[in-house]
């Protein structure tokens, strides 16, 4: 069965090691909150809105050693109002977990996008703070 993670962060900037350092706060929440093993990843997909286009938020899970996940990058559909410099994630993952015992993150002023989800999974701290 897979089941899906979602969460979000909001970078401080734009900056490439910026970009890296949000996105790997953000999957190490998830495997945490989750219990999750990257070996039962399926693949993972990373938006970010059109003003964070100075690195790839995929490389932040090689950085990690998530070499065997499939992973992929696209630009957030632009929204007017959307909060600026915000790196989403979906984490597609392989578990028995029932899916309202799945923990969703979104950490910082990004858990603002989706209140219910960040105070159910206990994370509203961290990057982007």
């Amino acid at each position: 069965m897979v089941r899906g993670i979602r969460g979000a962060a909001q970078c401080a900037d734009g900056r490439p090691e910026t970009v890296l350092s949000t996105a790997q706060a953000l999957l190490e929440a998830a495997r945490v909150a989750n219990g999750l093993d990257p070996a039962d990843v399926a693949a993972i997909f990373f938006t970010v809105t059109p003003d964070l286009n100075q690195a790839f938020a995929s490389q932040a899970a090689r950085q990690l050693q998530w070499a065997h996940v499939p992973l992929i990058d696209v630009a957030q559909a632009p929204v007017d109002g959307d909060m600026p410099r915000v790196l989403r994630v979906l984490i597609l993952w392989n578990t028995n977990l029932p899916q309202d015992k799945v923990r969703h993150v979104y950490l910082g002023k990004a858990a603002a996008l989706r209140p219910d989800l960040a105070a159910e999974a206990g994370l509203v701290g961290g990057a982007g703070a």
